[in-house]
């Protein structure tokens, strides 16, 4: 029942709606919104041609980070244009008014852009025109369902989000951009001051007559500040400050925002219910780009907002009345509090630091925390405490130093110690040299390291602090001289040789000799050669002297080894000889008395027992001689007259197998019978 009387309700109310002076002047306010939409178009196409041009020749990241700034802070208008465009469509269209054309201009490049997409009539559509037709409707759908106002503003809102992070940087270059920032300068300040017009010519229109006009007018203020901050940052620029380049990514960061919360309202509309005969909100308008006004008054708008929108009136809530009240107070004394804060001073373990009372040093604070005036009154300058720094001659103090390198992955460069090719560590020098009998010079490769701290003296830190502006310059300046004298009164092969090993230390007393002589209370604890040989050109033939040097040492080694071993093997053969020598006569020796010793026992008992013996011996020598021999005992009582016989011949088989015959064959020696 009550749907039909909200019908009604509109119904009657339709009239008067179209009697509104923002209803009547709809068709003229859509026009003027087309016609800026279209030039704001054009501009934001022109600015990202020039990222694109700046981008591909390599220009200042300057150029780059200003154009896609600007564009995007167009295309954000553009949005804001685009939305309200749609709402003084809708009352347009509601009050039966007719649409004033474009200029000749705008029209042509619509009717470009969209040809590809118009319309051709064809007899019969083939299948992929089919196809293309259902998805055609299949998204007109959903764009029914969801609304084309949303996805416009989010489609917008997107790219430009896009377009600041593609030009987003922190990185500047020192080359000079020149004089064509002050053309680019000119033309931003002219756009910017016609963007202002506009935006003068919105915030009068009355509210009656153009309820977006405010909101528009609004978000105008964001092309022009970003066009204005654009042009102070290529002054600093042109000026060689590096704040610039910061100031521009701080400034796209501020445009990213205004497209994100353009972003999240368009997402929010998407699942507002679409209804054509409502009229539709504005949905282009941004908190953030409402700051942009003097006095700023964030609070204002959000609290209007939420009173218009959702009924909530902030000025009625006590708390937040005694918030604005007390909150110049508690800031105060906030402040105050921190400034009196800015008098207790904490040194680290690792530090001290030099007091200063009125520009004057006081003395040392050490370790712990300690109290004294505020600032600017009072103000400690810290410095080390026995840090240890590693310098090399050659290799510039002011850049970032060399990455850790991978531990999975190759070695640095630094790591490289060959000769064959020159290293960003090490430096040339000249070297006295003698050729001929003539004095002449050479030159060499080195790189050497200076290992350094402050003294850990009150003084020295004082020095350290006061004295020296730069201190690595002033010991890499000290080091270099240093080297160039000391180097004069060497010779290459006594650097090479046995002269490395008194160099460093020679070198150290001569920079800590000139460190003192500066008073700049550094003190150098170890000077370390890394590396000193010829320069790459010539390390082939410094490389040859030294093989054909090695390979004379080693001839002369393997030779003596040679002689060495032919000598011990002589050696080892006399005495194997000489052995075996004394072995033979002591084994002949023994030989002949055990020879001797059997023939006295023998004899002895020949003596005793007489012809028992002998025939014992013969029967043993008998048994001996027979152990291994096949006997044939006969009994000599078989015959009378026949004396006894051995028989030591070898006992033959009788017959003489023949494997290669059958079983079932006869021999022939074999007689057969019938």
């Amino acid at each position: 029942m009550g749907m039909p009387k909200t019908s009604s309700d509109d119904t009657q109310q339709l009239p008067e709606i179209k009697n509104r002076a923002d209803f009547q002047l709809a068709a003229a306010q859509a026009h003027d919104l087309a016609s800026q939409g279209f030039s704001v178009s054009i501009f934001a196409a022109l600015l990202l041609l020039c990222a694109l041009i700046a981008n591909t020749f390599s220009l200042n990241p300057i150029w780059v980070a200003i154009f896609c700034n600007n564009a995007a802070a167009l295309i954000l208008f553009g949005t804001g244009l685009r939305s309200a465009y749609d709402v003084a469509e809708w009352r347009r269209k509601n009050a039966g008014l007719a649409g004033m054309p474009l200029g000749k201009p705008a029209q042509w490049l619509i009717a470009f852009v969209t040809s590809p997409w118009s319309q051709q009539e064809t007899e019969e559509p083939d299948r992929i025109e089919r196809w293309t037709g259902s998805a055609f409707f299949a998204g007109r759908s959903l764009l029914s369902r969801i609304g084309a106002r949303p996805l416009w503003v989010a489609g917008l809102s997107m790219l430009a989000c896009l377009i600041v992070y593609a030009g987003w940087t922190l990185e500047a270059d020192g080359t000079a951009i020149g004089t064509p920032s002050l053309v680019i300068i000119a033309v931003c300040l002219a756009f910017a001051f016609l963007l202002l017009v506009t935006e003068r010519r919105l915030a009068a229109i009355d509210a009656a007559e153009w309820p977006e006009a405010k909101a528009i007018s609004q978000l105008a203020r964001l092309p022009i500040f970003v066009l204005v901050l654009s042009c102070f940052c290529l002054f600093l620029s042109t000026r060689g400050s590096g704040l610039s380049i910061k100031l521009l990514a701080a400034l796209g960061g501020f445009v990213a925002l205004v497209g994100l919360e353009f972003l999240l309202r368009a997402v929010a509309s998407m699942f507002r219910p679409q209804n054509d005969s409502r009229e539709p909100a504005l949905i282009a308008t941004s908190l953030v780009a409402g700051t942009l006004q003097w006095p700023p008054q964030p609070l204002v708008s959000i609290q209007s907002e939420l009173r218009t929108k959702h009924g909530i009136d902030l000025r009625q809530i006590w708390a937040f009345s005694f918030i604005r009240k007390a909150a110049p107070a508690i800031i105060l004394g906030t402040l105050l509090l921190g400034w009196l804060l800015s008098s207790v001073h904490e040194v680290p373990m690792t530090g001290r630091g030099i007091y200063e009372r009125f520009g004057k040093a006081e003395g040392i604070l050490h370790s712990g925390l300690h109290i004294g005036l505020p600032w600017p009154f009072g103000r400690v300058i810290p410095i080390e405490n026995g840090s240890v720094h590693e310098l090399a001659t050659s290799v510039s103090t002011s850049g970032d130093g060399e990455k850790l390198a991978d531990a999975e992955g190759p070695a640095p460069e630094s790591a490289n110690r060959l000769w064959d090719a020159s290293h960003i560590s090490e430096k040339s020098q000249l070297i006295a040299s003698g050729t001929g009998g003539a004095q002449s010079f050479q030159i060499v490769n080195m790189d050497v390291r200076f290992v350094y701290r402050i003294g850990l003296s009150d003084q020295a830190a004082i020095k350290a602090a006061y004295r020296v502006a730069d201190l690595p310059a002033l010991i890499e300046s000290t080091a270099n001289r240093v080297l160039v004298h000391d180097f004069a009164r060497r010779t290459l092969n006594d650097v090479l040789s046995q002269g490395r090993l008194s160099l460093a230390n020679d070198i150290a007393s001569a920079v800590q000799k000139n460190m003192d002589e500066l008073n700049s209370g550094v003190e150098i604890l170890a000077v370390v050669v890394e590396a000193i040989h010829p320069p790459a050109g010539a390390a082939n033939a410094f490389h040859g002297v030294q093989a054909a040097q090695i390979s004379a040492e080693a001839l002369v080694a393997r030779e003596r080894g040679t002689a060495a071993q032919q000598t011990n093997e002589a050696q080892l053969n006399a005495r194997l000889a000489q052995d075996n020598a004394t072995a033979t006569a002591r084994e002949g020796v023994a030989a002949s008395e055990v020879t001797k010793l059997r023939f006295q026992a023998e004899q002895s008992a020949f003596q005793e027992a007489g012809q028992a013996f002998l025939t014992e011996e013969y029967f043993n020598r008998l048994t001996m001689g027979l152990s291994h021999s096949k006997a044939l005992v006969l009994d000599h009582r078989i015959g009378g007259n026949i004396a006894p016989t051995l028989d030591l011949r070898s006992v033959m088989p009788l017959v003489d197998p023949d494997t290669s015959a059958e079983p079932s064959t006869p021999y022939k020696s074999e007689e057969t019978g019938p």
